[in-house]
């Protein structure tokens, strides 16, 4: 089984934020790898991953990255695959200098960007995009999606029971 998603971080420091991405996959059956390559500490190995990775059969890249957060747009400097960058919140600026790192790519390199330490929604979007020509995961997306309903659903029922004073539903 060949991996169709491809989760890079800059460091295995963000993995707490990636693992969301890496379960939500896992719980769709969308096969993933997960590396960890930095765009200014290994730019060769960052060049040579992006180049190729559509010849290994992935579809949907999602990168990672704190800080200067340069990792994303040099991946889609060098593939033709959707890219989705997800700025990791740091110490300093919490996460703001990788939000406008990111989302502040030149014309004809375009990241698609999700919040900060947004890694669910990054894998949503790859499922969505990877949904769109295979038919058995559009259903376990759309049977996803109706879940989380019932989850809002039943949190608004057990709401009901909750009592004060001077609540009146």
């Amino acid at each position: 089984m060949s991996p169709l998603v491809s989760i890079i971080m800059g460091s295995t420091s963000d993995l707490p934020v990636m693992e969301k991405a890496a379960q939500l996959l896992n719980e769709l059956h969308v096969p993933f790898e997960m590396n960890a390559l930095s765009a200014h500490r290994t730019p060769e190995a960052v060049e040579d991953f992006a180049k190729k990775a559509g010849t290994r059969g992935i579809k949907v890249i999602i990168a990672a990255a704190g800080m200067a957060a340069a990792l994303p747009g040099v991946i889609a400097a060098n593939t033709t695959l959707p890219v989705i960058g997800v700025p990791v919140k740091g110490a300093v600026l919490d996460g703001m200098d990788a939000l406008y790192s990111i989302i502040q790519m030149p014309p004809g390199i375009p990241v698609a960007t999700v919040a900060i330490n947004g890694a669910m929604n990054a894998a949503i979007l790859a499922v969505q995009i990877l949904a769109l020509s295979n038919e058995d995961l559009a259903e376990r997306f759309a049977a996803y999606k109706e879940g989380l309903k019932k989850k809002v659903v039943k949190a608004n029922e057990e709401l009901k029971e909750v009592k004060y004073q001077f609540k009146t539903n």
